[in-house]
C-alpha cells in the first residue's frame, strides 16, 4: 500500500471540470458550516480546502471528495459550546481547545487505518446509522431555528433552543425571517432541469444576498444594521494552531475525539461505497481512513473544520466527469483562489442565508424514507431507530448510539439464539428429529434408550449453551452419550463451556463418552477443556455408525431390545 496515492493526467478535462463544480457546491457550504459552528467563515473554508486535498492524496477512494458535513459540522458545533463554558467562556481557548480534538479526532482515525478496521466501522445495524443520522439532521435544523428569527443562537444547544423559542417568534426580526425565506424556498422550488447547470445552494446564496442588498440594506432605529452579515474573511494563508489541552479536559477532549474519529470514519466509508456504485470500482476502506485520518489532522493544525466524505460533492464529482485523485486537488486548488482572491465577495451574505442553507442540509439528512416505513417493517426497529434520535438530540451522541447498537446486537443475538438452538437435538430412539441412515436408526432403537445421541450442527455460538444444557437435562437414564460434531463448523467459548459441563456430568456418573466427527478446529477447541483428558483417544471417531456399534457393546445383554433386520 502506497502511502501518497500517485497524480494522473489522462482524465485532465473531466477531473478538472469535476473539481470546479465539486468547488461550487462546496463553497456556500463551508461558509454555512464555518460559521454556524462559531469557528468562522475562514474555519470552513480551510477544513473544505486541506481535507479535501489530504484525502484526495492519502485515501482510498479516488473520487472521494471530502469536506465538512452536516454531521461533522454538528458534533463539532457541540464541543466548541462545551470547551467554551469549561474554559469560562474563553471562546478563543475553547476554539483551540476544539482544533486540538480535530487533529486527536484525525490521529484516531489514521490508527483505525493501520489496524485494518475499516470493514468493521460500517458493520452497524441500519436501524442505529438511521436514527443518529435523523437525529443529527433534527439538530442541524432547531439551531437554525434563531438565525432565522434573527437571534443568536442561545446556550443549551437544542435544549435551550427549545426553551427560547417562544421568545424569538414573539419578537421575530421580519428582514431577517424574509431573507432566510427567500433563501430555503429557492434551494425547494429550484427545477431539476436548473439543478443540473447551477447547484441550489449557491443560487440561494447569490439570489437572497442580492434580495437582502436591495431590500434590507438599511439601519434600524437603533441605528444597527437590518441585516447581521458573515463577518470578514482574511486573505491570508492559516497560522498553525498549537494543540492545547490540560489534564482536567483531556478526558472529555478523548471523548469527543472518538465520536467525531467513528462519525467522520462511517460517513466517509458510506460515501465510498456510494462512489463504488457509480464508478463500478472498489475502494480500500482502510487507505481511506488513513487519508481522512490525515485531512483531519491537517485540518485541526490550520484551524479548520473538521469533515469526511460528502456524498453531494462525490456524487457531482463523478457526474462532471471526475475519475481520478486530480479532481479532488483541482478543487482545493480552486477553493483557495477564491480564499485569497476572492473573500471580499462573501461579505455582504446575511447570516439568514447560511442559516436557510444549514436547516435544508439538516432536513436532506433526516431518514424520512426509512422514517415512514420503520413501524411497518418491524416494532422492534423502530423502537431501536425512534430511541436513538431521542437520544441523540436530547442526550448526546455516543449514548445515542452505544445503547443503540448494544440493544440491537442484543436483540440478533437473542434471534440467532433461537435459530441455533434448533440445530441441537438429543435423542436416545430414532426419529425425523435426527436424520440418520436406516443401519444407524437400528443401532440406535436397539440400545433402548440407554445411548443418548446428542446432535449438534453449524456454528456453535454462546446463546446456545442454554439449549445444550436443556437437551441433554431431558434424558438421565443414558449409559452412553455419544456427541456428534459432524455438522459444527464453529464453537464457541460459552458452547464449549456447556459441552463440558455435559460431558463432566457424564463422566461422573459412569457413562461412557464418545465424540463424532469433529473437525479440526473444533477438536483443538475441546481439547482445552479440563474433562478432555478423562475421554480416551480411542472414544474421539470419525464414524458415527462405529460409535454406536461400539456403544451397544458396552451395554449388558439386558438393556438391548433384539435388533429389527436392518436394510443397508
Amino acid at each position: 500500500m502506497t502511502l501518497i496515492n500517485p497524480i494522473r493526467f489522462d482524465n485532465f478535462k473531466g477531473d478538472v471540470f469535476g473539481g470546479l463544480t465539486a468547488a461550487v457546491i462546496a463553497l456556500p457550504m463551508a461558509l454555512t458550516f464555518g460559521v454556524s459552528s462559531g469557528a468562522g467563515a475562514t474555519a470552513g473554508l480551510y477544513g473544505a480546502i486541506v481535507i479535501g486535498l489530504m484525502a484526495s492524496l492519502f485515501g482510498g477512494t479516488p473520487t472521494l471528495i471530502s469536506e465538512p458535513t452536516g454531521p461533522m459540522f454538528v458534533v463539532f458545533a457541540q464541543i466548541v459550546l462545551d470547551l467554551t463554558e469549561r474554559s469560562d467562556g474563553d471562546m478563543a481557548k475553547g476554539l483551540t481547545m476544539a482544533f486540538t480534538v480535530v487533529m486527536m479526532a484525525g490521529v484516531l482515525q489514521i490508527l483505525f487505518g493501520f489496524l485494518k478496521l475499516g470493514k468493521y466501522i460500517t458493520q452497524m445495524p441500519y436501524t442505529v446509522i438511521s436514527g443518529f443520522m435523523s437525529g443529527i439532521g433534527i439538530i442541524l435544523m432547531v439551531l437554525q431555528l434563531p438565525p432565522l428569527l434573527g437571534y443568536a443562537s442561545p446556550k443549551g444547544g437544542v435544549i435551550g433552543t427549545l426553551q427560547g423559542l417562544p421568545g424569538f417568534i414573539s419578537a421575530v426580526n421580519v428582514p431577517v425571517l424574509m431573507v432566510g425565506l427567500v433563501c430555503i424556498a429557492i434551494l425547494f422550488l429550484t427545477p431539476a432541469r436548473v439543478k443540473r447547470t447551477v447547484p441550489p445552494q449557491l443560487l440561494a446564496l447569490v439570489i437572497a444576498t442580492v434580495f437582502s442588498l436591495v431590500f434590507f440594506s438599511g439601519n434600524n432605529a437603533a441605528g444597527e444594521p437590518l441585516i447581521s452579515r458573515i463577518p470578514p474573511i482574511e486573505s491570508a494563508l492559516p497560522t498553525l494552531t498549537v494543540p492545547t489541552f490540560t489534564a482536567a479536559d483531556l478526558k472529555t477532549m478523548m471523548v469527543d475525539a472518538g465520536i467525531l474519529a467513528m462519525l467522520g470514519s462511517i460517513d466517509a466509508l458510506l460515501t465510498s461505497v456510494v462512489a463504488d456504485s457509480l464508478t463500478r470500482t472498489e475502494h480500500d476502506s482502510d487507505k481511506e481512513l488513513i487519508g481522512q485520518g490525515i485531512g483531519n489532522l491537517a485540518s485541526g493544525f490550520v484551524g479548520g473544520l473538521p469533515g469526511a466524505g460528502a456524498t453531494m460533492g462525490t456524487v457531482v464529482n463523478i457526474q462532471s466527469g471526475g475519475r481520478t485523485i486530480l479532481s479532488g486537488i483541482a478543487r482545493a486548488a480552486i477553493l483557495l483562489i477564491v480564499v485569497l482572491g476572492a473573500a471580499k465577495l462573501t461579505e455582504p451574505i446575511p447570516m439568514a442565508v447560511l442559516a436557510g442553507i444549514a436547516f435544508k442540509v439538516g432536513l436532506d439528512i433526516v431518514d424520512w424514507d426509512f422514517l415512514k416505513r420503520a413501524h411497518h417493517l418491524s416494532w422492534k426497529a423502530a423502537m431501536i431507530l425512534y430511541s436513538v434520535i431521542i437520544l441523540t438530540v436530547f442526550v448526546d451522541l455516543i449514548t445515542a448510539v452505544g445503547l443503540g447498537v448494544f440493544v440491537a446486537n442484543v436483540l440478533t443475538i437473542n434471534r440467532l439464539s433461537k435459530l441455533r438452538s434448533d440445530d441441537v437435538k438429543a435423542v436416545t430412539v430414532a426419529d425425523d428429529e435426527i436424520m440418520l441412515p436406516p443401519k444407524e436408526k437400528a443401532l440406535l432403537n436397539q440400545a433402548h434408550g440407554r445411548v443418548l445421541l446428542l446432535s449438534l450442527s453449524g456454528p456453535m455460538i454462546f446463546g446456545v449453551a442454554k439449549a445444550i444444557a436443556q437437551e441433554h437435562a431431558l434424558v438421565d437414564k443414558y449409559r452412553v452419550l455419544l456427541l456428534d460434531l459432524h455438522e459444527v463448523s464453529h464453537i464457541g467459548v460459552t458452547a464449549s463451556l456447556a459441552l463440558e459441563n455435559a460431558l463432566e456430568e457424564a463422566l461422573e456418573n459412569e457413562r461412557h463418552v464418545f465424540i463424532v466427527g469433529a473437525g479440526p478446529k473444533v477438536l483443538k477447541r475441546l481439547g482445552k477443556l479440563r474433562v478432555w483428558q478423562q475421554i480416551p483417544p480411542s472414544n474421539v471417531l470419525e464414524s458415527r455408525e462405529e460409535a454406536l456399534e461400539r456403544s451397544i457393546a458396552l451395554l449388558p445383554e439386558s438393556d438391548l431390545v433384539v435388533p429389527a433386520a436392518i436394510e443397508d
